[in-house]
This record gives structure tokens, C-alpha cells and sequence, in this order.
């Protein structure tokens, strides 16, 4: 996950209820029909082609995954108090954020050099510190909760602390004493069982007394965790029922960083808990590390998953790291592998024993860098990429494709290639992978997900990437792994769109989504059958019409004498720019101003757009001149946009002024380019059918064609599963009626008589899962009963079927 993603999709919503891809056309009322050669295998599937990918967002480990109850358990937050409420009787005890000096007189010593902040309570009578952690802690009746602390005084302060739980009304769930406490640096802890239970509890420590009491690394953890391993049960079960074959971790934007001192460093992830400096996130919070490095390869060990690591590449979101100076880098990546590798008399794999895992975790997967492209990219893939394969000849390395393409030196096995977008796109594109080059690299999808158009992620955007993963699924020869993106996320801190797995302290659910993920993982095959489908009705193209717009992304530019014409020549818009363009519908936090005939955007700032025109033009030609003022990207015409948010358009100096991208809904090609700042282009897109053409200055640059025709509503995929002897067969609907289909299973003759089918779908396409109803789209299973060798079966309007049909030689 990166937040440079943004550039490919646009976040906002749009009604799909009337979306011209469900819109079936040609009045077809014959039966569909397909046809599975059950006789006839095709390639093997990869056994771990639906994974998980995992990264810090959302407050997806702290305050999600990593059961911690406290926020703020080090102080090492903030120089104020943070996280915590403090009360002293008559305002006489205080408390402050104090920072370890040992030159100081007398001095004072920090826990560890990692942790450098501490809390001192200048106590002078009675006084109260609470914690109510993430929005409240789920106290469990009957279960025992661990709390520690390290705790040291001075100035003659001896008195003992009550810790309690106490729930969201004020009763107190349960209590203890601790005594003790002298000048040093020890650790005190207390089991606490509650009497009763509560969702909204949080932790007291309170005393009563005179002198300085100093406390760090303040823990409630819950006794009871995932398979013992320090996880919440119930979100790990979530997790777990997914089944997936793989585990991508810990980024995403994470890796990257907005800077090297923001970033996920591993190393700074792993050993004691104390010694873990919590860090700023870019998605806006402080990580604890509780979850770091050694966790994840638990984690991915407790699931059954392959991990898959990913290692910055020298590049974060502001800086390069020079050639020359990549040295600590490889190094790092190397280290990595020895940590996860090493036997336990190697440096980093006896630091790994000491965590408490003797064994190797047998990393075999290596993915350089997240979502980095173009010449600094490659340059540092191969410095990378070649130190690791001397030492590491066994790992599998995975290359960013990003910004047009991937490195070739040396050719990377997979690349990762990363897709947001809305329902339609993805129904639309549920054939891309049928003409790849089987002699490239194999893909690896490492981040997918509908996450516009879809509200807060509604049964819509689950039948989009149901209609995708069966593309993926029948293409699994090239396309090896595939994970949605991102995995979980707390209700109260969303900070990206759509989420797989939503929770507050106590409870959890899924999309629609996880259940298509769900559906597909536990029910995969081991073996393709080839498969054709006859008489389904088509669909419509989603981007055949739409407005302009003008745009910037974190740079200004100039735009004037803009004018759009019809294929006939019929003028339907034009503007001289002598009066500002109130009327137009604007995004992003820009800047509009009109000047001398001539429009100008001046602020630096992702996404800024403003659209005119009507939604119902088709087949236009638009001209215009623009030039670049300043900043990082060039300019962006918009064409076919229907709703403010799609990114439909011709991205002139886009990517950090590095490509040309014509998008034109289903298919984008980029080329490498550059805009001179200064200068004034002509710009020309004429859009005549499913063919876009730009050109600059009187040339043709980019030609882009739309090659996704005759779509059909129905979309499947067939396997067999050579460990059961199943047939499984998955449909998915897009359109909003149902389609009547006959089903035939040539060349065999060993099916059983009676089979399962799973259907997930619901009242409407808007139907979402929430906290209040989580099943509220959720699959549904029935018993099949099979006479031959055909049946037939209406599939639902917005579904996702499953028929699973044993055949009687297993």
C-alpha cells in the first residue's frame, strides 16, 4: 500500500445501482450455456495464489491484531502527557513526560537507551493515572488480563499502587496491590481476572503518598492469545479462516516511509518489547512494533503461510539513497535473510533463537521495494537484487512493476503489479491475463481492491473482484499470487477507503469482499479445466461517455483556449477563460483563478481537479494549450468521466515527471515522457469509439485502444482438486438480472449424484456489512443434486456461485 497509489484511483463514491456494466444489452433470451472439458486438464494452479497482505494502517496491529490494551505504554508518544488522564487531589501530585538525562544531578537513568521517556508523578497526596486505551478495552468475565509496568522512586516515595479495571459506568471489575518500589529499575506485574465483563472498561492506577514515582512500559495483555503467540483470538481467526498461502508483509507504504526516518526498519522491530521505539506511521499514528519482524514470520508459520518479505530498495517517498552509499541497505536485506534463515550458530539466526525460534522460518520470497519504478529503481534492483543472489542463490525475488514497467537486470522471476479501482474495471478486465506473455516474469498481484464505487464496500465491488480472481484463477500458470489490499482496519481510525476485516474492541466483520476472498482460498483445486461460455448476455462498456476536466497532481500549471467538438464538428463546449469557472465541479484542495484569458491551478497538492460539461457527450475531440508552472508532475486532461472521481485521462508528465499514461478505463499504457516547465503544448485527445489518440503539438504521442469487447455478464473458472476428486465450478453474475445457464461437464463419467453449491449475494448490489449486521451478505450453502452430466441453474443478478460436485472414484 502506498499513498502514491492514489494517483490510479479516484476514492470518491458514485451510485452503482445503475452502472452500464450491469446493464445487459441485445434482448438475448436464449439459455447460457457453459461447457467445462472436465477430460481435458489444463495447467497445474498454483498452490499459493490467494494469499494475505498485511500492513500497519488503519490501526491494524496497535489497537487491532496486537492485543496491547494500553495506548501510549512507553510515554514515548509525546513530551506531554498523551493517551492519559491524570488526576491529583486538589491539583497537589502532577505528572509529566520526563526524558532520561544521566548527566543531570542527581541523574536520570532511562528503562534502556532505546526508551528515553518515562512517566514521573511528582506525588504529593493522592492522585489517579487512567488508560482507556483504543476507544475502550474489551474486558472478558473470567479471563485473566496480565498487568506490568517498570516502575523506580525518589524523594522518598514508598507508598503501594492499586491497579484496577474498571468499566464504562465506573464499577471496578477487579483490583490488586503492588509494593515494593525503590530507586532502581524493576519490573512489577499482577494478574487481574474480571468479576464481569465490559466493552468499554479502562485501567486505574492509583496511590497516595509524597516524593517522585517514575513509571515505564505500562502492559494489560490479555493471558489468553492466538495460539499463544501474542495475537487477538478472534481477528487472528478471521485471518486464519481466509486459508491463505502466503503472507506479504510489512508493506506497502510502511517500507517505503515518507522519509528513511520514517520507515519500517526490521531490525529496530525485534527483541525485547522495551527496547521497540515506537514510530511515527504516515497513516498517522504511533506503531509500537509490538507486531515486528520475528511476529510476522510467527504469524505466517501459525497460518500455513509462505512469508514474503518486503525490504526498501533505497527510495523512500521524499529521498534516494546515493548508489554509492547503498552498502547498509544490502546489508540490512542480507541480515534479513540470516535472521530468518540462519541456523542458530550464524549471528542473526542465533538472535532469532533467543526471540524463541531455534528453527528457521525457511524464508524463500523477497520482494525489493513497493510500488518504485523507472531508472532510480533499477539502478538500486540491481545492486540489490545480485548481493542477495550470490549469498541467496535459493530466494525468489519480486520487482515492483510500477510506472510503466519493471527492472531487467537482472530479470526479476514475478513482479508485483498493483490495481484500485472501481467495480466496473475489474469486471472489465477479468480477461487481461488470457493474452500475457507466457515467457515473461510471473506475476504476483500484490495489492487489489474495488475501492470506489463501492461505498464502504458493498456486494458491488465483491462481484467486481470476483469476476477478476476468476481471470486470475484461470490464468494461474502466469499469475502465481494474488492479495487484496488492505487487510484490516479499526473502525475509529480508517484511514484508507475499503478494508477487508473492520473492528472496535470487541467485535469484528468482514466485506462482502472477505467472503469472495474466502470462497475462493477454500475452494481453489489443484488443477485448471478448460471451460467456454456461449449465449450470456453482454454488457456495456463503463467509460463509452463522460465530461472533461482539467488537472493537476502536487504541481501547478496554466491552461487556455480549451474547446470540445463532437465527431460531427458540432461545438459542444468552449472557454476563453476572461471569467473564472464557478460552474465547474471541483476536488482536491486547489486553487482556480482566471487571469489574461488564461486558468491557472496554483497550489501543490495531490489530486486537484475541476470538470465541466455533460456526462451524456460520447465520441469528442478536445484542444487546448497547457504548460507546467512548478512542482513535480506535469498536467492531466480528463475525458469520459461521469462522475468527479474516475481517472479517466491523459496524464502528461506524470509520475514524477517520467511517463505519458493514457487511461482510458479498462486499459492504460504509459510511455516515457517528460513536460518542460515553461512551456506552452499544444494538447489535442480525439475520442472516436474505443480508441483515445493525444497528441502535442500537431504529432501523435500515445494511441490507446480498448481490445476488452464482447464482455459477457457471466464470468467463471473450473478446477479440479486432485486431493478430493472434486469438480469445482465458480460463476460469477454481474449484471443485475439473473441468467438461466445450463451446465455441461463433458468427458466424465464418474460425478457423484449429489453436490454443494455456495451462493453469496443479497437484496441489492448496495448491501454492505457492518458491526451492527455482519452477515448481512454473507454465503449461503445448499445441497445439488446432479443427473448426468449437465444441469441447469439460474444465477442470482450481482452473485458469486460455488458448486463443488465430488466424483465417485474418490
Amino acid at each position: 500500500m502506498n499513498m502514491k497509489t492514489h494517483q490510479l484511483i479516484g476514492l470518491g463514491l458514485f451510485l452503482i445501482a445503475l452502472s452500464p456494466t450491469q446493464q445487459a444489452y441485445g434482448g438475448n433470451t436464449q439459455k447460457a450455456r457453459i461447457t467445462v472439458d472436465v477430460n481435458k486438464p489444463g495447467h497445474s494452479i498454483s498452490p499459493r495464489l490467494f494469499g494475505v497482505f498485511f500492513e500497519d494502517i488503519n490501526l491494524s496491529t496497535d489497537g487491532g491484531i496486537y492485543p496491547e490494551l494500553i495506548r501510549n505504554r512507553s510515554f514515548e508518544d509525546a513530551d506531554k502527557l498523551h493517551d492519559w488522564k491524570f488526576v491529583g487531589e486538589e491539583a497537589k501530585s502532577t505528572a509529566s513526560i520526563c526524558t532520561a538525562d544521566v548527566q543531570s544531578r542527581p541523574p536520570v537513568p532511562p528503562l534502556n537507551a532505546f526508551n528515553r521517556k518515562s512517566l514521573l508523578i511528582d506525588a504529593n497526596g493522592r492522585f489517579k493515572l487512567e488508560n482507556d486505551g483504543y476507544w475502550g478495552m474489551n474486558i472478558l468475565k473470567g479471563t485473566n488480563y496480565t498487568i506490568k509496568f517498570a516502575a523506580r522512586t525518589a524523594d522518598g516515595f514508598n507508598s503501594p499502587l492499586i491497579v484496577k479495571l474498571v468499566s464504562g459506568n465506573g464499577n471496578e471489575l477487579a483490583s490488586k496491590e503492588l509494593t515494593g518500589f525503590d530507586h532502581t529499575w524493576k519490573y512489577y506485574s499482577a494478574k487481574l481476572m474480571a468479576s464481569t465483563g465490559d466493552t468499554n472498561a479502562h485501567l486505574e492506577i492509583s496511590g497516595e503518598g509524597n516524593g517522585k514515582l517514575f513509571l515505564d512500559m505500562v502492559s494489560l495483555m490479555p493471558d489468553q492469545t492466538w495460539k499463544n503467540h501474542g495475537l487477538r483470538t478472534d481477528l487472528a481467526e478471521a485471518l486464519d479462516a481466509l486459508h491463505p498461502k502466503f503472507l506479504r508483509f510489512p508493506g506497502g507504504c510502511w517500507v517505503e516511509g515518507d522519509d528513511f526516518a520514517h520507515m519500517n526498519h526490521w531490525k529496530n522491530t525485534i527483541g525485547n518489547i522495551d527496547t521497540r521505539t515506537p514510530l511515527w506511521n504516515i497513516w498517522g499514528y504511533n506503531a509500537t512494533h509490538g507486531l515486528g519482524y520475528y511476529e510476522y514470520l510467527q504469524l505466517a508459520e501459525d497460518l500455513g503461510a509462505e512469508p514474503l518479505f518486503c525490504i526498501n530498495a533505497g527510495i523512500s517517498h521524499k529521498e534516494i539513497v546515493p548508489l554509492d552509499q547503498m552498502g547498509q541497505w544490502i546489508q540490512d536485506a542480507l541480515d534479513a535473510i540470516e535472521y530468518a534463515n540462519g541456523p542458530e550458530h550464524s549471528v542473526w539466526g542465533s538472535i532469532r533463537a533467543q526471540n524463541g525460534h531455534p528453527k528457521p522460518f525457511n524464508l524463500k520470497y523477497l520482494e525489493i521495494g513497493n510500488e518504485n519504478g523507472q531508472a532510480p529503481y533499477a539502478d538500486r534492483w540491481r545492486l540489490i537484487a545480485k548481493a542477495i543472489h550470490e549469498k541467496y542463490p535459493d530466494i525468489q525475488f519480486v520487482a515492483n512493476e510500477w510506472a510503466g514497467g519493471h527492472p531487467n537486470d537482472p530479470m526479476p522471476e514475478i513482479v508485483d503489479e498493483h490495481y484500485y479501482n472501481n467495480p466496473d474495471w475489474f469486471i472489465w478486465n477479468a480477461n487481461k491475463y488470457d493474452r500475457y506473455d507466457r515467457k515473461g516474469p510471473k506475476i504476483f498481484i500484490g495489492e487489489y481492491a474495488v475501492t470506489s464505487g463501492t461505498g464502504n464496500g458493498n456486494l458491488r465491488g465483491a462481484i467486481g473482484e470476483a469476476a477478476w480472481m476468476t481471470g486470475m484463477e484461470r490464468n494461474s500458470d502466469i499469475v502465481i499470487m494474488g492479495s487484496y489490499a488492505p487487510l484490516f482496519c479499526n473502525a475509529n481510525h480508517k484511514a484508507w477507503p475499503v478494508n477487508l476485516i473492520n473492528f472496535d474492541s470487541y467485535r469484528w466483520f468482514g466485506l462482502p469482499s472477505y467472503y469472495v476472498q474466502q470462497l475462493f482460498a477454500n475452494n481453489q483445486g489443484t488443477v485448471s479445466l478448460p471451460l467456454t461460455i456461449e449465449n450470456a448476455p453482454g454488457i456495456e462498456a463503463p467509460n463509452a461517455y463522460g465530461c472533461i476536466g482539467l488537472g493537476t497532481w502536487n504541481n501547478a500549471a496554466e491552461f487556455r483556449d480549451l474547446k470540445v467538438v463532437d465527431a460531427k464538428g458540432k461545438l459542444l463546449y468552449q472557454a476563453d477563460f476572461t471569467k473564472n469557472i464557478d460552474d465547474w465541479r471541483k476536488t482536491g484542495k486547489g486553487e482556480w483563478s482566471v487571469q489574461n484569458g488564461i486558468l491557472k491551478q496554483s497550489v501543490i497538492a495531490p489530486n486537484i481537479t475541476a470538470f465541466v460539461g455533460d456526462k451524456n457527450w460520447s465520441d469528442y475531440t478536445i484542444t487546448l494549450k497547457a504548460r507546467k508552472l512548478s512542482g513535480e508532475n506535469g498536467f492531466q486532461i480528463y475525458f469520459h468521466n461521469r462522475n468527479n472521481n474516475e481517472r479517466t485521462r491523459w496524464d502528461l508528465g506524470g509520475y514524477s515527471n517520467t511517463i505519458h499514461m493514457m487511461d482510458i478505463g479498462i486499459t492504460s499504457e504509459s510511455i516515457p515522457a517528460t513536460i518542460e516547465s515553461g512551456r506552452w503544448y499544444e494538447v489535442k485527445i480525439d475520442i472516436q469509439g474505443n480508441t483515445v489518440k493525444g497528441y502535442l503539438d500537431g504529432q501523435l504521442i500515445q494511441q490507446v485502444t480498448d481490445t476488452t469487447s464482447n464482455v459477457k455478464s457471466l464470468c467463471a473458472s473450473a478446477t479440479r482438486d486432485d486431493q478430493s476428486g472434486d469438480i469445482i465450478l465458480k460463476v460469477v453474475n454481474t449484471s443485475s438480472a439473473a441468467v438461466n445457464t445450463q451446465i455441461n461437464l463433458n468427458g466424465t463419467t464418474a460425478l457423484s449424484q449429489t453436490g454443494k453449491v455456495i451462493v453469496l449475494t443479497s437484496a441489492s448490489p448496495l448491501d454492505e456489512n457492518t458491526l451492527e449486521e455482519p452477515a448481512k451478505v454473507s454465503p449461503k450453502t445448499e445441497k445439488l443434486i446432479v443427473k448426468g452430466h449437465s444441469l441447469t441453474r439460474s444465477f442470482p443478478g450481482n452473485s458469486l456461485t460455488v458448486i463443488r460436485i465430488p466424483t465417485s472414484g474418490k
